[in-house]
């Protein structure tokens, strides 16, 4: 009986890895054993981080918009508080847009919610 050698599919499987690899260093790019470790490290890394990524912009929006906020006179938390009471619904992220790129703007919103 003739010997299996897997054929395409191993090799497509292996060049999917080896390709993933490129960018590293030594047999970290070039040995597919290390490859394989490597890369699947590397995806553990970037599927943990598009989540972390996520709370990092929320954090950096919250700073900017009580930066912001507390150039008007007013503490984030205060602001949001207001800004729910009058059913004002604008994200956090729109929030820091506007404070970063137009304070004559975001200083109306605080004074349209300021109770």
């Amino acid at each position: 009986m003739p010997r299996a050698k897997r054929g395409f599919k191993a090799r497509r499987r292996r060049n999917k890895i080896m390709k993933a690899a490129k960018g590293f260093v030594g047999g970290r790019r070039r040995l597919f054993r290390a490859a394989v470790a490597t890369v699947r490290r590397a995806w553990r890394y970037a599927f943990r981080d598009r989540r972390n990524r996520k709370r990092e912009f929320r954090g950096l929006w919250i700073v900017r918009i009580n930066a912001a906020a507390r150039r008007n006179g007013v503490s984030y938390s205060r602001l949001m508080g207001w800004m729910k009471a009058a059913n004002i619904e604008v994200d956090r992220k729109m929030l820091a847009d506007l404070a970063v790129r137009d304070p004559q703007a975001f200083t109306q919103l605080v004074e349209q919610v300021r109770l």
